[in-house]
């Protein structure tokens, strides 16, 4: 017996203004998805706005897209925005229809009505009704909407009974702008960043990207400045790191011929090449202290001297700088400049490390896994990849201290050399990177079989030992003191434990 199939969807404000004729020929969200789809065996309708007006659109999407008979549904509301309320009387309405019903293949369509009453479908879905989810956009018509995760049922009166005020924030929650796509997430901490790097992409201020190597810190960048008035505009991305020290000045204020030896001509240099985009400062901490003092003039005045030239360049450049170092430590310690900091650190993101954003991981891997059998597609010798169940738990226990860059990399090497198209355990542990830090990630070990809580004192002892061993010239009772130790016997009892030589030089 082939089954019906229905269409259950709110009307929307963009619906009653197309029928209304303030949009042109646009048919909004209801009537797109009716045209592109053209089977719908039933289609009803819920509606929080006046009744009549409704009718009235019932009979313009009627006439309109040639479908069949639409039922319509008033649904009183005390706030279009109230989850708990739409909850209640979506499901009132759904099994008034006698549904879930197994002889009827259900749609729900998302683009209609607030974001509150999106969430409310997508609950509904995974759970007491289910249902295909549809989206309807001018960019991309019809499109099927799908989530890599069920709810559990026990999860949704929890949900419903949260207090007023959460719901308010909750309703409140700013829509991921699309420049923020590419930044795969269902994190709260990860969302809290977003959000925030859309309401800073909106003012031309310096941001400061913070984050572990690998947390996705140029993704941001390049997401604020599609998202700004500069979008369309030069986006010049330069690793402080990697420029020579003595260059630095010229690769981003430029130089005129002759300004200094092998000056064989006049370059421009980043900052008038980004001229009226955004200038991408990754690993800003790494900037010579020279450099730091030409950026902070660039940023107050808004202009720079080429080397070489003594009459200022005005420039207009929006500054992002990355950096995963301390940099509040770096200007205790005098190594960054205190009033660069505060200039740059206008808009400041603290991007999280993988190892903190609950839920993302497994996000990520199918994410990524995906766009690595995308781009083998049109390699004829590759084959397209999963992953076993124990490979996938190797890497949900796995610590990334290289983040999501050393997540794609790990993926990227076990598609690469598991022998069928299964990724397997062992093709996953192959695949890791052993990465041994001094003075990081000693406190994000992760625990279960294998740790060695002794194992790892012992490694943070050696480490110290050897750094006051270094310090002091190897000299026993000054390494003692910069130890804390009361005497270089201390010392000495301790290195023999660990095995390390304490050769006292002269």
């Amino acid at each position: 017996m082939t089954k019906k199939s229905w269409l259950i969807s709110w009307v929307g404000k963009a619906d009653h203004d197309c029928a209304e004729g303030a949009r042109g020929n646009d048919l909004g969200p209801v009537a797109s998805a009716i045209k592109a789809h053209a089977t719908f065996d039933k289609i009803y309708l819920l509606t929080n706005y006046e009744f009549a007006r409704t009718e009235a659109y019932c009979a313009w999407l009627e006439k309109t897209t040639g479908c069949v008979e639409t039922d319509l549904f008033g649904v009183e509301l005390s706030s279009p925005t109230n989850y708990a309320e739409i909850y209640e009387q979506v499901s009132r309405e759904l099994k008034a229809l006698r549904l879930p019903n197994d002889d009827i293949e259900l749609t729900f369509h998302l683009s209609p009505g607030t974001p509150a009453m999106t969430a409310i479908w997508i609950i509904l879905a995974k759970t007491r009704f289910p249902a295909k989810l549809i989206q309807t956009s001018k960019e991309s018509g019809l499109e099927a909407v799908d989530f890599f995760f069920d709810l559990a049922n026990e999860y949704l009166p929890e949900f419903l009974q949260r207090s007023s005020e959460r719901i308010e924030r909750l309703s409140s929650v700013i829509p991921t702008a699309p420049e923020f796509s590419k930044l795969v997430h269902r994190s709260p901490v990860m969302r809290e960043q977003i959000q925030l790097a859309q309401k800073i992409a909106a003012h031309e201020v310096p941001v400061l990207i913070l984050g572990e190597t690998g947390t996705g810190k140029e993704l941001f960048a390049e997401a604020i400045h599609a998202a700004s008035n500069r979008t369309g505009k030069s986006f010049i991305a330069v690793n402080c790191g990697a420029m020579p020290k003595d260059l630095a000045n010229s690769e981003l204020f430029g130089h005129k011929k002759g300004a200094f030896t092998g000056a064989d001509s006049v370059r421009p240099g980043h900052f008038r090449e980004a001229e009226g985009g955004t200038l991408f400062l990754d690993e800003i901490g790494d900037l010579p202290l020279d450099s730091q003092v030409r950026l902070l003039r660039a940023l107050q005045q808004r202009e720079i001297t080429p080397l070489g030239e003594s009459k200022p360049v005005k420039v207009n450049v929006r500054v992002i700088a990355a950096t995963h170092r301390d940099l509040a430590k770096d200007v205790a310690e005098g190594r960054f400049r205190e009033d660069l900091f505060h200039r740059l650190a206008v808009g400041i993101l603290n991007l999280p490390p993988l190892r903190e954003r609950d839920g993302d991981l497994d996000l990520l891997i199918e994410h990524l896994l995906g766009q690595i059998n995308r781009d083998a597609d049109e390699k004829p010798e590759a084959q397209h990849k999963e992953l076993s169940q124990q490979a996938r738990n190797l890497l949900v226990t796995h610590n990334w201290p290289g983040n999501i860059r050393e997540l794609y990399h790990t993926l990227l090497r076990a598609a690469i050399w598991s022998s069928s198209a299964t990724i397997e355990a062992a093709d996953i542990q192959r695949s890791l990177l052993d990465i041994r830090r001094n003075d990081e990630g000693l406190l994000d070990r992760a625990l279960g079989k294998g740790f060695d809580l002794q194992a790892l004192l012992d490694e943070i002892s050696r480490d110290y030992i050897g750094r006051a061993l270094q310090k002091s010239g190897h000299k026993k009772k000054r390494a003692a003191e910069l130890l804390g130790f009361s005497n270089y016997q201390t010392l000495s009892n301790w290195a023999g434990r660990l095995g390390v030589g304490l050769d006292e030089k002269d």
